[in-house]
C-alpha cells in the first residue's frame, strides 16, 4: 500500500480508501466484515462513510453503515489504526425525516455529529465532511451550473466553519472537508482560511474516466490552495468494470438492483466504456484496474475511494495501487477522452 497525508494535518492515509455506502443494504453486516478485514489486512487504513449511508437512502436504514463500522472496530479493538471519515447531509428533497431543519446550522451539526459518534462507537472523527453544498450547484449529474435568480441562499461559509472549529477545539474532529464542491466553493473556504478561520483539508468529488470535469477548473484550486482530493465513484457505479457492456444486467450489480442510479449509463458513457475497454485489452490489463490506476496516479489525488461488495472485487481494486500505466497507454486513454469528454459528470 502507498500512503500520503491529508493536507494541513499529520494524518497518514492509504492512497486507497474503502468506501462503505453499500454496507447495510447491498451488503449485510455478515458480508461487510470480511471486506473490512481484507481491506485492513491489505494496508487500507482509511474508511469513508456518511450518516446518509447506505444508499439508496431510507429512514429505516439511516446510519447503518456507520453502525456496522463501529461494531467492527469495537470487535477488533482497532479504532486507533483506522482513519474514519464521515459526513453530514445537506438540504435536498430526497433526504427527509432525520431532523428539522436539514442544513449546516449549529443545531443540525450537533445532532448529526453526535449521532455519528454514537453509531461509530468513538469519541472522535478523523475527517468530518459536508456531504454536498447547501446551495444550488452543479453536482450529482449536471455538467453546467444553472443560476436560480430567486434562490433563497445566504453565504454561511464562515458560520459553518465556526461551528466545525468548535468540534476541532474539543478534540472531537481532527480535520474537516467538503464534498461535491465547485471551484467557487473551494475558493470561498480558502478565503475564510485567509481571514483566520479553520482551513478545510479535502474535497470529495466524483472522478473517473467518465467524469474528469474537475480537471477544468477545480484542480488548479487544489494545487494552489493545498486542498486534498478524494475521488469517489472511480468505476462509475461499476460501469468501468465493463460488467454492463453488451446489454448485460449482472444480478447483484448496483444499477441492476437500483435502476434509478443511471448517472453513468447514458449512451455516450457506454460508447466511452467500450472504447476504454478496447484500450485495456490492447495493453493486456483489466478495464477495472486500468480505470482505478488512472485515478490513483493523478497528481492532485490524495486517496481513491473504492467500493466493493465482495472480497474478490476488493482484492482486484486494491491491487491497482501496484500498477503503473505506460505513457503509450495514457496516450490511448487521452484519445478516447477527446472523443468522449466527460459523458457522465
Amino acid at each position: 500500500m502507498k500512503y500520503t497525508k491529508l493536507p494541513n494535518t499529520d494524518i497518514k492515509v492509504s492512497k486507497i480508501c474503502l468506501g462503505t455506502m453499500t454496507m447495510g443494504l447491498m451488503n449485510d453486516e455478515a458480508s461487510s466484515i470480511p471486506i473490512m478485514d481484507e481491506a485492513s489486512e491489505s494496508g487500507v487504513n482509511f474508511f469513508d462513510t456518511a450518516e446518509l449511508y447506505p444508499v439508496p437512502f431510507s429512514l429505516d436504514k439511516y446510519g447503518e453503515s456507520e453502525r456496522i463500522i463501529g461494531r467492527w472496530m469495537k470487535s477488533k479493538n482497532n479504532r486507533k489504526n483506522i482513519i474514519v471519515a464521515t459526513k453530514i447531509v445537506g438540504p435536498l428533497s430526497f433526504v427527509k425525516g432525520i431532523r428539522e431543519p436539514i442544513d449546516f446550522s449549529k443545531k443540525s451539526l450537533d445532532h448529526a455529529f453526535d449521532k455519528s459518534l454514537e453509531n461509530l462507537q468513538t469519541d472522535y472523527v478523523d475527517l468530518y465532511q459536508l456531504h454536498w453544498p447547501d446551495r444550488n450547484c452543479n453536482f450529482f449529474g449536471p455538467l453546467a451550473y444553472s443560476h436560480i435568480e430567486d434562490e433563497a441562499w445566504e453565504d454561511t461559509f464562515q458560520e459553518t466553519l465556526h461551528h466545525l472549529e468548535n468540534f476541532v477545539k474539543e478534540g472531537k474532529i481532527k480535520s474537516i472537508g467538503v464534498s461535491n464542491e465547485s471551484p467557487f466553493g473551494l475558493m470561498r473556504y480558502a478565503e475564510e482560511a485567509r481571514k483566520g478561520n479553520i482551513k478545510i483539508s479535502t474535497t470529495q468529488n466524483p472522478y473517473s474516466l467518465l467524469n474528469r470535469k474537475d480537471e477544468i477548473g477545480l484542480t488548479e484550486v487544489l494545487h494552489r490552495e493545498d486542498i486534498g482530493y478524494l475521488a469517489y465513484s472511480p468505476l462509475g457505479f461499476g460501469q468501468l468494470s465493463g460488467k454492463y457492456l453488451n446489454g448485460a444486467k449482472p444480478k447483484n450489480g448496483r444499477v441492476t438492483l437500483f435502476p434509478n442510479y443511471k448517472r453513468y449509463h447514458n449512451e455516450q458513457s457506454f460508447k466511452a466504456t467500450e472504447a476504454y475497454n478496447k484500450v485495456a485489452k490492447k495493453h493486456g490489463i483489466s478495464l477495472t484496474q486500468m480505470a482505478l490506476s488512472f485515478v490513483n496516479d493523478r497528481p492532485f489525488m490524495t486517496s481513491n475511494i473504492i467500493g466493493a461488495t465482495s472480497v474478490v472485487q476488493l482484492k482486484e481494486n486494491i491491487e491497482s495501487i501496484n500498477i503503473t500505466l505506460s505513457e503509450e497507454l495514457i496516450k490511448d486513454i487521452e484519445e478516447v477522452h477527446v472523443k468522449y469528454p466527460n459523458p457522465a459528470p
